[in-house]
């Protein structure tokens, strides 16, 4: 175009907008401009400025002082084709800031401490990605996260704000899902739009004036949302969105914003035209015939033109400096140039540091299809980019039938989960499974090499490039359309399951990871197929988990928001499920044939992949309503078990327990409606760690981890021993699995439960007098030991192991339990064991802290064996290194370490101890490296093979 070869070159560079120093506005068909200036929001006007022009970049400028909080329009003269000159009041495209609805411009300095929330660092962002395919995005509406959340305070419901409550059940929710696996919150449109009035909207009011709509109608591109923020005015805007970036990074959430730079609301002399009335005709794109395109559904903006893809450059930069914007995802990116993009993505980079993962919608259609005006940033057109879009191929397949059907093809078409489980569906669910990978070969056949309406099926050079999603805003969510395309008489619970499997077909496919919010709790929009503008009512989401909108039961509802989580954990613990590459996909993926396409099968080879964990992973997806067996026979004699999420006493899905492997033949037998997991453990006898939390009672509220290994060939036949360890946490510093393996041969099968420590280890660790009833406290140098010892200890017998001896199968007795510690573990396993003879039949303690003393300087352990009653046929175990320190209170040549022990093990056998060893380290430490060496004398003694 001709303004851009006359200016776009030094017009690149500018910096536009309003500053400290001035004002600055691209606009080189102008005849004049000014700039007016107000105190307020809608106060008369204090100043008119004229601004001058720049021959060489067709830029205006004003070098005047500008106040912080300056409001400004600009009067802009220009011609305007088919009415001629016209004076235009407008607001600046480059504003930051605005009064409400968008009526004047506001000048604020994004440094300026008063727009920063105390701790604000836009660079704090949560490290939970490593590579685009890490990405698993929950996408989310601000209004919809808190208006119906009676937990949010009503001034916060519905605003930027309620992500700062952190107790809500929102937020609950959403740090359940970080926690679980998402990596980033998706935000639908926050920047200015023109759909929501500001100030006085009213949630029962027309659509014209209510308080709801996706916002995919912007004004101003650098401003927040004012609708979302306490006031509409000021930088309150500015400060509550920071606020709500800070509160889910705080929640270990990055967070993602979806851009609009493809259409504004309006153009030309219209109400919310911006662009249009600073230089016409310029910022948007036309049709051959001369018409406004608007095949976006608004007016398209042509950011092929230089300024326009500045701007849009300009506006991703501003909130990833200057708001922490962690991902960005692009409505409608094949409207826009791949040239244009990839020059944002560089300049991404070069303003940040880092990288920063760009995902859009590559949709080809409209006036630019199939590259009439430039290389589209497309589906087809991004190979290489790095730059990554929605695939539909899996999405339509999963689903059934396409986002335009009409009745009667919205029942009639059937997806892979409902009932349509045709070879063609089935393909397609693999492509995705396979990243879309245009090299990627399937039974023989690349996946370019197959149709997908009249296109390849593949199309990605790298599973980065491709994001992978069955549920988004758009269209209906996967549970209205398993109400319209499932059997009338499919149960409720069947119908969670359906939902499950999925959303298991994204989470175990290459590349990015994408998830409507509200798709792990069953949510309904009540068949509403384009609920932008519907409403609160049908846009609601509810984090009680009672009503989903169209009649859930609330028990199927929670199991798919457990289960839902438990897919993103077997996502999360392997980088088979994230692939990085194109070589790494087809190297280590195999979709094998499986004899029926209600069954789809993957097989990832881990060999040599940092983080893989497992040396392979066989996942089974069966949308049958029947149990499949199938026979593989590269399978067979391969140690198959199910993967550590299943086998979790916390895992939802009790079904997927059911899931069978036959090592002689090779066959997986896969329950019904059912996603499954199998993996070769990295070890080669004992299967992977079992991770899980319970909730205990100390000095406050706390959830303790626990990690349970089960022996190798576990059965559930078979009733187990178990040690309890203390610190648990230190399992791999102590080489307690290493251990495991090479005395295996010497040692009876038992299960081992790892209690990592509690949060306040000095406190939960030390004594208690259980006749008593309370801890038995010590002071030292170091602060009190043991304030919470008598809690701790009730809280492993009365919680922890009946919870052990419902979920395996445990000898639930004395002698099938003994109880092992380490320094201050040490005397808390004694204690445990002195404590609860009827629980632990067996004591262990490494380096334990018996110096610990009263205030006479009495040692407690001691002291509380003294004053109890015998405990005849107990038995302990006390291993102490030789160096452990260089007291010697007594002087006989012995430290006091050794001294405490051997005191205590007299003690204990003149109680009645028929098996009390005190075992010394030559050479031995305070530290894990000594306990390590310790523990196969503790293990031969507690746990031998008869």
């Amino acid at each position: 175009m001709e303004l851009d070869a006359r200016y776009a070159d030094a017009a690149d560079a500018l910096v536009l907008g309003a500053s400290p120093k001035g004002f600055a506005v691209w606009a080189p068909t102008a005849d004049n401009v000014a700039v007016c200036v107000y105190d307020g929001p809608r106060s008369a006007a204090t100043g008119l400025h004229a601004l001058q022009f720049d021959l060489r970049t067709g830029a205006w400028h004003a070098s005047i002082p500008v106040r912080e909080n300056t409001y400004y329009v600009y009067l802009v003269d220009v011609g305007v084709p088919g009415t001629g000159l016209v004076r235009q009041r407008v607001t600046d495209p480059y504003s930051v800031a605005l009064a409400a609805n968008g009526t004047r411009s506001l000048f604020v300095d994004l440094d300026s401490p008063a727009t920063k929330p105390e701790g604000w660092d836009p660079k704090s962002t949560p490290k939970r990605i490593e590579a685009p395919t890490d990405l698993v995005v929950y996408e989310l509406h601000v209004r919809d996260f808190s208006r119906d959340d009676a937990t949010v305070p009503a001034a916060h419901r519905g605003k930027y704000l309620a992500f700062t409550d952190s107790e809500s059940n929102g937020m609950r929710h959403l740090r359940a899902l970080a926690d679980a696996g998402v990596t980033d919150i998706h935000l639908l449109p926050v920047f200015d739009f023109a759909t929501v009035p500001e100030v006085g909207c009213d949630p029962a009011g027309d659509k014209a004036h209510d308080c709801f709509n996706w916002g995919y109608d912007p004004v101003h591109f650098n401003a927040p949302e004012g609708s979302y923020a306490s006031s509409a005015d000021g930088n309150a805007r500015i400060v509550e969105f920071r606020r709500m970036v800070q509160a889910l990074h705080a929640a270990n959430l990055r967070v993602g914003m979806d851009v609009v730079y493809n259409h504004t609301m309006a153009a030309g002399q219209a109400q919310w035209s911006v662009l249009d009335r600073i230089v016409p005709g310029y910022y948007h794109r036309y049709n051959d015939d001369g018409t406004l395109a608007t095949s976006t559904c608004c007016a398209n903006t042509a950011t092929e033109r230089r300024m326009m893809a500045k701007l849009m450059r300009d506006s991703v930069v501003l909130w990833a400096t200057q708001y922490g914007i962690d991902s960005f995802r692009f409505d409608l990116m094949g409207h826009q140039p791949r040239a244009a993009m990839e020059d944002l993505q560089r300049a991404l980079k070069a303003a940040t540091g880092r990288d920063i993962p760009l995902i859009g919608e590559g949709w080809n259609f409209g006036e630019v299809a199939d590259g009439n005006r430039f290389v589209q940033a497309s589906q087809l057109s991004l190979a290489g980019s790095g730059i990554a879009t929605f695939s539909d191929r899996a999405r339509d397949a999963v689903r059934g039938g396409g986002p335009g059907d009409a009745m009667p093809a919205l029942v009639d078409r059937k997806g892979w989960i409902s009932g349509g489980a045709t070879q063609g569906n089935a393909d397609l669910v693999r492509i995705g499974l396979a990243g879309t990978l245009r090299d990627y070969v399937l039974d023989g056949r690349t996946l370019s090499s197959l149709d997908y309406n009249g296109q390849p099926a593949g199309y990605a050079s790298q599973p980065g490039e491709v994001v992978n999603y069955v549920e988004n805003h758009d269209n209906r969510t996967l549970y209205d359309i398993g109400l319209l395309k499932l059997p009338k008489d499919t149960p409720p619970g069947e119908r969670a399951r359906v939902q499950l499997l999925g959303t298991a077909t994204t989470a175990f496919s290459q590349g990015i990871a994408y998830f409507h919010a509200g798709i792990d709790v069953l949510r309904s929009k009540s068949l509403d197929g384009n609920s932008f503008d519907s409403g609160d009512t049908a846009n609601r989401l509810d984090w009680t988990y009672r009503d989903n909108g169209s009649g859930a039961r609330p028990q199927d509802t929670a199991f798919m928001r457990d289960a839902f989580r438990d897919l993103l954990r077997i996502r999360a613990s392997s980088t088979l499920f994230r692939l990085r590459t194109r070589e790494d996909v087809m190297q280590r993926l195999t979709l094998p044939q499986t004899g029926t396409p209600e069954v789809i099968a993957g097989r990832l080879d881990g060999k040599g992949l940092a983080g893989a964990r497992f040396p392979a992973v066989q996942y089974f997806l069966n949308a049958s309503t029947a149990v499949r067996t199938l026979t593989l026979p590269a399978s067979a004699g391969e140690p198959w078990v199910l993967h550590p999420v299943h086998l979790s006493p916390t895992a939802a899905d009790a079904r997927a327990r059911d899931a069978k492997f036959d090592r002689t033949t090779g066959a997986f037998t896969i329950p019904p409606r059912t996603a499954v997991v199998f993996v070769q453990s990295e070890s080669a006898t004992l299967p992977d760690l079992l991770t899980f939390r319970l909730p205990a009672r100390l000095s406050t509220d706390e959830d303790i981890t626990v990690d349970v290994q089960l022996p190798e060939g576990y059965d559930a036949g078979h009733h187990y021993p178990v040690l309890y360890l203390d610190d648990g946490q230190d399992l791999a510093d102590v080489h307690v699995r290493d251990t495991l393996e090479k005395v295996r041969s010497e040692l009876a099968p038992f299960i081992v439960v790892a209690i990592h420590m509690p949060r306040d280890r000095m406190a939960g660790y030390g004594l208690a007098d259980r006749v008593a009833g309370r801890s038995v406290v010590s002071p030292t140098k170091y602060g009190p030991v043991g304030a919470n010892a008598h809690a701790y200890s009730e809280w492993v017998v009365r919680t922890l192991v009946p919870y052990v001896d419902a979920h395996w199968s445990t000898r639930a007795d004395a002698n099938g339990r003994a109880i092992l510690g380490w320094s201050l573990g040490g005397i808390n396993a004694f204690s445990l064991g002195w404590n609860y003879p009827e629980v632990f039949g067996r004591i262990g303690a490494f380096s334990p802290s018996f110096w610990l003393a009263d205030a006479q300087d009495r040692r407690i352990a001691q002291e509380l064996v003294r004053s109890s009653p015998a405990k005849p046929g107990l038995r302990a175990y006390f291993a102490l290194g030789t160096k452990e320190e260089e007291g010697d209170r007594d002087k006989d040549g012995v430290i006091d370490v050794i001294d405490d022990a051997n005191e205590l093990a007299t003690l204990l056998r003149e109680r009645g101890g028929n098996d009390v060893v005190v075992v010394e380290l030559p050479g031995g430490i305070h530290r894990q490296s000594s306990w390590a060496v310790m523990l196969p004398g503790f293990l031969r003694w507690a746990f031998p093979r008869r």
